[in-house]
């Protein structure tokens, strides 16, 4: 066993921490985390009850690289947890994009990334937790003999369930650099056929494939991008700095281009510039970009300038100065069946002003389901996430996410919870488990002491 660095006294603190702070919440008051940073892209009804104390619940606990697990805190970050386990060569099964999501958060909240073909999401690498519950019990749960029915509810509760403290989670061996083909498609149907083939056969081109994701411009111009495990010694890609990741991607010939970074820079390729949004702050204007300081090119930096816009409504008013309508946010990620995921490409282009798209394809790890996000086993699925503003329509609040929602329903797909959701609640239910939260909640949060997943998810809760 090879210690890390909060160690199993101090967890047993921070839990106790948190286990008071909950008890020092009046009744009928809301219990949420007191969170410094966020990647939720919903309102919340604002209050003024002190959170629950998680401060000592940030770390890693433990790591066995004999049997590649780690004992990871709820509130510990993935770029906290991969600068534990990277030095042993492994990783996480599935690290998504941003550094300052939690484990715990990727866990409730659903996460993904390019190894979600053949790793699928995050909550699927756990062996075990120890989750808050609304009761204000601490409980362990696992996927067969201790509360599995809270186990397999906890991914998409949010936290309207409760809260994990410690999860066990798998890791796997990385190498030291990830290889990549960057593959260019002039047209939607060829990529989501290629996606198709590399995720059935495991490579491309004879060329076996690690990573998967890809990226949409335009109807005209699309890239798969497939990584592979090297220990190639170098030299690596840097966009860290001045370059920038997505616009490395981009390329005129027939044969796909190539680069290699380190396994860590993959890991974070997407964060430095979060994604394409970092262009909406002028962070990749070249002037910009050379007096931006580096430690100030992350996704974190960019949220909280957004929190700022969404507290001042700094945004609006400069469109209203300039004679210009409002913008509606549009910021989802949905997951479509492979089989109709050209069809939706091509609507979403047609019909939403949004460039570019980002693609991840997924599938579950086995036949195990989950209550809250009913994915079908054996079924490859295909992310698609597009994060930016278009004009609002006057009159209708929310009228293109509404669209959207409708959209994707019709193509057999779903759409993550962590931005606005406009569901009536009939529907909601629907998608996301209805027939078992009742019951649910009812063991787990019998006071109702956390808010149920339509209030959190749709009105603000």
């Amino acid at each position: 066993m090879t210690a890390a660095t909060t160690g199993l006294a101090a967890h047993d603190r921070g839990v106790q921490r948190l286990v008071d702070s909950h008890r020092a919440i009046p009744a009928g008051a809301p219990v949420r985390l007191a969170k410094r940073t966020s990647n939720l892209f919903r309102a919340r009804t604002a209050t003024d009850t002190p959170g629950l104390d998680t401060s000592g619940l940030t770390g890693v606990v433990s790591i066995d690289t004999g049997a590649r697990t780690a004992d990871v805190q709820g509130m510990c970050t993935y770029e906290d947890l991969v600068a534990a386990t990277l030095p042993h060569g492994l990783t996480p099964l599935v690290v998504p994009q941003l550094r300052t999501i939690t484990l715990g958060g990727a866990v409730t909240g659903l996460g993904i990334e390019s190894a979600s073909w053949r790793n699928g999401l995050p909550h699927e690498s756990v062996l075990e937790m120890d989750v808050l519950t609304g009761a204000g019990e601490v409980v362990t749960t696992d996927a067969t003999d201790r509360h599995p029915d809270l186990f397999h509810a906890f991914p998409n509760s949010y936290g309207t369930l409760g809260y994990a403290t410690r999860l066990r989670i798998e890791l796997e061996p990385v190498g030291r650099t990830v290889s990549l083909r960057h593959v260019r498609f002039h047209d939607v149907a060829d990529l989501v056929a290629a996606i198709g083939a590399v995720t059935s056969a495991g490579a491309w081109d004879g060329e076996p494939v690690d990573y998967v994701d890809g990226v949409v411009f335009s109807a005209q111009e699309a890239y798969l991008v497939l990584g592979l495990r090297t220990e190639d010694p170098g030299p690596t890609s840097d966009y860290t700095g001045r370059e920038v990741y997505y616009r490395s991607l981009r390329h005129d010939g027939p044969r796909p281009r190539r680069d290699v970074l380190t396994t860590h820079d993959y890991l974070w390729r997407w964060d430095t510039d979060w994604f394409w949004c970092s262009r909406a702050f002028g962070a990749q204007h070249p002037a910009v970009r050379r007096l931006w300081p580096r430690r100030y090119l992350r996704s974190s930096v960019y949220w909280r300038l957004v929190a700022l816009d969404r507290r001042f409504d700094v945004a609006d008013r400069l469109e209203a100065r300039r004679g210009r309508p409002a913008r509606e946010r549009v910021v989802q990620d949905v997951e479509i069946p492979l089989e109709r995921t050209a069809d939706f490409l091509r609507w979403f282009l047609r019909e939403v002003p949004i460039e570019p798209v980002w693609l991840c394809p997924l599938r579950l790890r086995d036949d195990r389901t989950w209550t809250l996000y009913p994915l079908a086993p054996g079924e490859t699925y295909v992310n698609v996430g597009f994060w930016s503003t278009v004009p609002v329509t006057p009159g209708e609040p929310g009228a293109t996410n509404r669209r959207i929602e409708d959209v994707v329903t019709a193509h057999g797909g779903h759409k993550s919870l962590y931005s606005e959701a406009f569901y009536d609640e009939d529907t909601f239910w629907r998608h996301y488990g209805g027939a078992d939260y009742p019951a649910l909640k009812e063991r787990h949060d019998p006071d109702h002491r956390l808010p149920d997943l339509y209030a959190k998810a749709v009105r603000g809760a």
